[in-house]
This record gives C-alpha cells, sequence and structure tokens, in this order.
C-alpha cells in the first residue's frame, strides 16, 4: 500500500499537495496528521510546518484487473481484455483472444468462478458495493440466445402436454433469464426448487 508525508503551512496544504504527488482525489486516501502546524517566537523563529500522512486507498477496478491479468499469465493465454461501463454501471471485462475456451469452462462455470472471485476483490477495496462482469467472446450473449431458444422449446412442449419440465441446475443468472423470457408466456409459468448448487426452473402450466 503506497503512502507519502508532506508537510504545509497548514494541514490541507499539506493534503492538497500529497494529492498533486500522487495524482489523485481526496476519496482515493486516507489521511493522518502527524504534526500540527505551529508559529514560532515573533511568528518566526521556531515555527513549524504541519505534517501528513497519506495513504494511497487501492482502486477496486484497478485491482480486479490485475487479478484478472495475473490469472491470464498463471492460465498461460494471451488475452485482450476491453474494459467498459454497462448501462447500469456495473464494470464490464472483456476477454478476446486464443484458446478462451479455458476461460469460459464448462457452460461458463469457470468463466461465472473467476467472475466471483473478480468481485470478491474489487469490494474488499471499496466502500461501496462494486459489481464486476465477465466475459470471454460474447459468451454470455451466446448463452443468453442458447438459453432463451431452449426455454421457448420446453414452454411450447409444457404447453402442448400440460406436465410441467424440470430442468438442469442453472446460475442464479442462467435461472434469471429463463424466468424473464417466458415472464409474459400466456401458457406457462416458472419457478425454482431445490438448494443451491442444484436449484433448478420448473417450467409449468398455468
Amino acid at each position: 500500500m503506497k503512502e507519502i508525508t508532506v508537510y504545509g503551512k497548514t494541514v490541507e496544504e499539506a493534503v492538497e499537495a500529497g494529492l498533486r504527488q500522487l495524482g489523485v482525489g481526496r476519496q482515493r486516501v486516507t489521511v493522518e496528521v502527524l504534526e500540527q502546524p505551529a508559529k514560532g517566537l515573533f511568528g518566526l523563529i521556531g515555527s513549524r510546518d504541519a505534517k501528513v500522512r497519506l495513504v494511497l486507498i487501492p482502486d477496486p477496478v484497478e485491482e480486479a484487473r490485475k487479478l484478472l491479468e495475473g490469472v491470464l499469465v498463471a492460465m498461460n493465454l494471451k488475452a485482450d481484455i476491453l474494459q467498459s461501463e454497462d448501462e447500469d454501471g456495473n464494470v464490464v471485462f472483456r476477454l478476446t483472444g486464443g484458446d478462451m475456451g479455458m476461460v469460459i469452462g464448462r457452460r461458463g462455470q469457470t468463466l461465472d468462478a473467476l467472475q466471483y472471485l473478480l468481485n470478491v476483490v474489487a469490494n474488499r477495496h471499496s466502500k461501496e458495493h462494486v459489481r464486476v462482469l465477465l466475459d470471454a467472446e460474447n459468451f454470455r450473449e451466446r448463452r443468453k440466445e442458447t438459453l432463451e431458444r431452449l426455454a421457448d422449446r420446453l414452454a411450447a412442449r409444457v404447453a402442448k402436454s400440460r406436465r410441467e419440465i424440470l430442468l438442469e441446475p442453472m446460475t442464479p443468472q442462467e435461472r434469471r433469464i429463463i424466468h424473464t423470457h417466458l415472464s409474459n408466456h400466456p401458457k406457462v409459468k416458472t419457478f425454482s426448487k431445490g438448494d443451491e448448487p442444484n436449484r433448478r426452473v420448473v417450467i409449468a402450466p398455468k
């Protein structure tokens, strides 16, 4: 953790000098006043400047990105990391490169696990909740389309047979896709049953 000690005629002047030196805003540091300024004899002899210590607070997004870069190196994968922000203000890391299947894993399980770790690291360094989303080679959108097609196919089967269908275990995000996609279906309804990590979506006739 980076820290610096700076001086100024006043505490505020010392803090501002430290912020300029670090190149960050006030919200990125903690401030400890080591010595208050003091006037000397006749305002000159023995006067003392304020002395403060500024400790740089790690940036949550930077820390998450460092972890992601480290994991890619450990996996011996070369990938470009495109960082952006979605309409909800979430941080999004998109990976492109060769052999992204290793990062994605079976049905996105490795991708989900890595995304979870990125969120743990980011929120360890943030006072406000930060949500980090991770995608690789547009897997999330492709998976969403696959689940929606599956939902349509199974909903048609349930509507015809009038018998409910129990889907395979899914992550909360994937279950939400099914629920949302079929929420306005005229002939079927959906709900979840079971405990994590084996919680499943049920498609049933209305």
